[in-house]
C-alpha cells in the first residue's frame, strides 16, 4: 500500500537511536525526506530535547531547509534500563525522567506545531511505553502516564486543524519478539513492527487522531485505563 509519504518531510528526533534508526527507515523507503535530529547528529540537525534554544534552532533549521515540517517522530528518552530501581519513588529521580521524556517530547512538538497548523497538515508520534499501565515503579509509570496526557491533551487542542497526535506504547523492543505474554507485562515487539505502525500513522491517510496505541499485546490482565 503506497502510504504517501513520498517528498513528505518528517522529523526523527532520536534517529539514530534503536527504535529511531529503524522508523527512520522505513519513512526513506516510503519515499519521505527524513531529516534524523540528535544531540551529537553526524547526518541530519543537532538537536538536545532538554533545551528550548536547541529545539527552537533545530526546528528552524529543518523548515529553512526544506520549507516545512509534515511530520515529527520522538524517539528520544533515556532507556528504561537507565531508571534506578531503589529510588522508584525518589522525586528528583521522577522530576528528571518526565523532563528527559514527556516534556523533551512537549518542546519539540511546540515548536513544530505552528508551521504544521499553517499548512492544515501535521502528524506527530511519540514512542511512550507500557509502564504508564502497571504499578510498581513509580518513575517509569509517570514519565510514561505524563507522556500520554501531554499527547492527548494536544490531539484535542489541534482536532480539527489538519494536525493529529498519537501515542505509540511498546513493552520489551528487541530484534527477536517473543510470541508468549506474561500476566502483567506488555507483549514484546521490535524495532521494525513499531516503524511499522509510525509510518502509518504519519501518512494522509490515517485518520487516527488523540489514540494511546499499544503494539505488541496491551498489558495482559488489564482492562481500559
Amino acid at each position: 500500500m503506497d502510504l504517501q509519504l513520498a517528498n513528505r518531510v518528517v522529523l526523527v528526533v532520536g534517529g539514530t537511536g534503536f527504535i529511531g534508526s529503524a522508523v527512520a527507515d522505513r519513512l526513506r523507503t516510503e519515499g519521505a525526506t527524513v531529516v534524523v535530529a540528535s544531540r551529537s547528529a553526524s547526518e541530519g540537525v543537532t538537536l538536545d530535547a532538554s533545551d528550548d534554544e536547541s529545539v527552537r534552532r533545530a526546528v528552524d533549521t529543518v523548515l529553512e531547509r526544506h520549507g516545512r515540517i509534515d511530520g515529527l517522530i520522538v524517539t528520544a528518552a533515556p532507556p528504561a534500563q537507565t531508571l534506578d530501581p531503589a529510588r522508584s519513588s525518589d522525586p528528583d529521580q521522577i522530576l528528571s525522567a518526565i523532563d528527559g521524556k514527556a516534556l523533551a517530547f512537549l518542546r519539540v512538538a511546540r515548536a513544530v506545531i505552528p508551521a504544521m497548523r499553517e499548512a492544515g497538515f501535521g502528524r506527530i508520534v511519540v514512542i511512550s511505553g507500557q509502564n504508564a499501565y502497571i504499578t510498581g515503579n513509580i518513575t517509569a509509570v509517570v514519565r510514561n502516564a505524563s507522556t500520554n496526557l501531554i499527547a492527548k491533551n494536544l490531539a484535542d487542542e489541534l482536532a480539527g486543524t489538519g494536525v493529529a497526535v498519537n501515542v505509540v506504547n511498546p513493552g520489551l523492543v528487541t530484534e527477536n519478539p517473543n510470541p508468549a505474554v506474561a500476566p502483567g507485562r506488555g507483549g514484546e515487539s521490535s524495532p521494525d513492527q513499531i516503524a511499522d505502525l509510525v509510518a502509518f500513522l504519519t501518512s494522509p491517510l490515517s485518520a487516527v487522531d488523540g489514540e494511546s496505541i499499544a503494539i505488541g499485546h496491551r498489558m495482559l490482565g488489564t482492562t481500559l485505563l
